[in-house]
């Protein structure tokens, strides 16, 4: 079997109201899909982390710089091709764009293999770990608001999340150290003290105002401060998590096993959030997580983008085994983005797939299909009708 052509669609629509976090607004929500097709009939799927524009630069990256180095290439030969690639792009992007390009199109490979061999990608990996995953919702996205404003969207926002069986919520914060600390509080007093609840600031804070909101997130019993201080700070990181109690979350800006490495050895965080679409792929993922699992490291992935990208973390979260072991494990979850309805989610595969119905039916859980690769199939029709053509 050899690859015959290597296709980008990014896809764009307009979002009904402007949503931000601590680093920008956005009126859009894209996606970047990966097809990989090969001379047997067999096409493969995937997806690359980068919104907007970023999204457009990796297309060019995908069909332009890869796609010549692996055309004629045998699709099962998943780390030889991975690493002919970042052999050959390492003196230009050991990180960043090329990484995330890289990874959709590993996935893809992935894919095809599991349609080849008719094996779901979770047996691939290792086979069943967990039958069900919990799930946790993510939303309460900054917007362009009074605090005041803001306390009661995110308080409405949460009652409606729980109300859906999520297992756990996720809010956003960015705002400055006092404000953050009131919407924090707003929403723990809806959800109650023992819902768990976790908080994204995507590295908005230098170290002192990042130890300010952190004890001020102790006192408020948080399960995670999610990406406090930018990620190439190394020793805040490190002097942040000896000194507040909360969880450090944070990996979803790290790319590779080397990247992560660095990142796990220098004793940055309390959970690992690795993006299988912006660190290399699945090939690369199956290290990063190995190296966290060494090392004792909780892993609960980052999930940001369409249905491919949601059903290729569940396969990995049904493969992942508990860290540490025991009568009564605390499990990984899948993150599942609660904001309004996300159609690359809803109505871009062919088959059916609503985590929503799942965790609610399933009290909180969601379970893999069984269908070969990753298990869902993009509809192209769909994909035409909003494809950007720049």
């Amino acid at each position: 079997m050899k690859i015959t052509s290597i296709k980008s669609h990014v896809l764009k629509y307009e979002l009904e109201k402007e949503l931000g976090y601590s680093q920008q607004y956005y009126k859009h929500r894209t996606a970047h899909l990966v097809e990989v097709q090969t001379d047997e009939g067999i096409t493969g799927w995937g997806e690359c982390f980068g919104p907007g524009n970023i999204a457009l630069a990796n297309k060019f990256i995908v069909e332009k710089v890869i796609q010549p180095l692996i055309i004629g290439e045998d699709p099962l030969n998943k780390e030889h091709i991975w690493h002919r690639v970042y052999n050959l792009l390492r003196d230009s992007g050991q990180k960043g764009m090329p990484i995330q390009a890289l990874s959709g199109v590993d996935i893809a490979l992935w894919d095809i293999l599991g349609k080849k061999t008719k094996t779901p990608l979770y047996q691939l990996i290792g086979g069943m770990c967990n039958k069900q995953v919990p799930v946790y919702g993510y939303g309460m996205m900054l917007q362009k608001k009074t605090t005041s404003e803001l306390i009661d969207l995110f308080k409405e926002e949460a009652s409606q999340i729980k109300s859906k069986n999520f297992k756990a919520m996720k809010m956003k914060i960015g705002l400055g150290p006092a404000e953050d600390l009131k919407l924090v509080r707003a929403v723990r007093e809806v959800v109650g003290k023992d819902f768990r609840l976790m908080v994204d600031a995507n590295h908005a804070y230098n170290l002192n105002d990042a130890l300010y909101v952190g004890r001020g997130l102790d006192e408020l019993d948080i399960f995670w401060f999610e990406e406090p201080v930018a990620p190439e700070d190394y020793d805040g990181y490190r002097e942040l998590k000896q000194k507040i109690n909360t969880n450090i979350a944070g990996g979803e800006a790290e790319f590779t096993k080397y990247g992560w490495n660095e990142l796990i050895k220098n004793k940055c965080i309390d959970i690992a959030q690795p993006e299988v679409c912006g660190l290399g792929g699945i090939t690369e993922y199956l290290k990063v997580s190995a190296l966290a699992q060494a090392n004792f490291i909780p892993v609960v992935n980052h999930v940001w983008g369409s249905a491919v990208s949601i059903a290729t973390n569940l396969h990995l979260l049904t493969a992942q085994p508990d860290m540490p072991g025991g009568l009564f494990p605390s499990k990984s979850m899948l993150e599942f983005d609660t904001t309004e309805k996300n159609i690359f989610i809803t109505e871009l595969p062919t088959e059916s797939f609503s985590i929503l119905e799942q965790v609610k039916k399933n009290n909180g859980f969601a379970s893999v299909s069984d269908n070969p690769g990753i298990g869902i199939t993009p509809n192209l029709d769909f994909i035409k009708k909003f494809e950007v053509n720049e």
